[in-house]
């Protein structure tokens, strides 16, 4: 397990909200700096360089040590490795997928500590399961060899929807994050939501605002806004973190960044909304969760 100068993080250590860079291309550096001094401690990102920038998340993190004194213990940093069929071939690779699954594992890992500028990851996670059973579960015994190692404090998975998997990997060694698409189009993910909150796995959650518009103008949901004096994005994210779902901000623009960070201090059950905050819950399947 984790050596003894890095400790497993406590769940109240770990952060209620989430910077995701994907997509964020030149600007991933001034945004990764932003968010942090905004107030954002955890950074997500992963060794893709179709959707990710990982070596200019590593010059923020430069950026904000040298010059306003940011220390890599204060923050969350989460990446991740993804298997050749979610990587752009005709980019620069960080393995040979001509590899065994262990040595590309090594070769991603290596290569984002490296872009990170760091020695250990608070979070590494497989971005998807592999094609085959056995090559998903031949890559955790390698994550897990890593947390033993000292090089991740957490281990976990991406896209994963069956819990079959996860108590399959979980007989090697436990899950400890899951990061899904928690949104309408897939029922909530409401299975492995339940099965994450009796394991005391901490399930993260992407494409929440964006595939969920209805629900977002659902009157019920307009009506919680305005009697809270909260934004529908504040409600959203609120309704997560109330449920144990840690949601994931992408956003690049500095106001929402602020709205983001207020949602965590924030109460919906004194807003006076509790018929409407009941319709809600029973729509994203927090009756169940709970």
């Amino acid at each position: 397990m984790p050596t003894d100068d890095m400790p497993l993080p406590k769940p109240k250590d770990l952060p209620k909200i989430i910077y995701g860079t994907a997509w964020k291309k030149e600007r991933t550096r001034a945004l990764v700096v932003t968010a942090v001094l905004q107030g954002f401690k955890g950074i997500d990102t992963a060794c893709q360089p179709k959707h990710y920038q990982e070596a200019l998340v590593g010059d923020a993190l430069q950026e904000l040590y040298d010059k306003h004194g940011v220390e890599r213990k204060d923050l969350f940093i989460q990446t991740k490795f993804t298997p050749i069929g979610g990587q752009d071939t005709s980019k620069p690779l960080p393995y040979n997928p001509k590899d065994p699954i262990p040595a590309q594992l090594a070769s991603s890992l290596s290569t984002s500590l490296q872009n990170l500028r760091t020695t250990y990851l608070d979070a590494y996670l497989l971005h998807s399961p592999l094609p085959r059973d056995e090559d998903t579960l031949k890559a955790w015994h390698v994550l897990a060899r890593f947390q033993d190692q000292g090089k991740t404090r957490l281990i976990g998975v991406c896209n994963t929807y069956d819990v079959r998997i996860l108590e399959a990997l979980s007989e090697v060694r436990k899950v400890q994050v899951v990061q899904n698409r928690w949104y309408a189009g897939n029922g909530w993910d409401k299975d492995v939501v339940r099965y994450c909150k009796k394991e005391g796995i901490m399930y993260q959650a992407f494409w929440t605002l964006s595939g969920s518009p209805e629900l977002l103008a659902h009157p019920a949901f307009e009506a919680i806004a305005e009697k809270s004096g909260m934004t529908r994005e504040q409600v959203m994210y609120k309704l997560a973190q109330d449920m144990g779902v840690t949601p994931l901000s992408g956003t690049t623009d500095l106001g929402h960044m602020k709205e983001d960070l207020e949602v965590e201090k924030m109460e919906l059950r004194s807003a006076g909304v509790e018929k409407e905050l009941a319709a809600v819950r029973r729509l994203i399947g927090a009756e169940e969760a709970s």
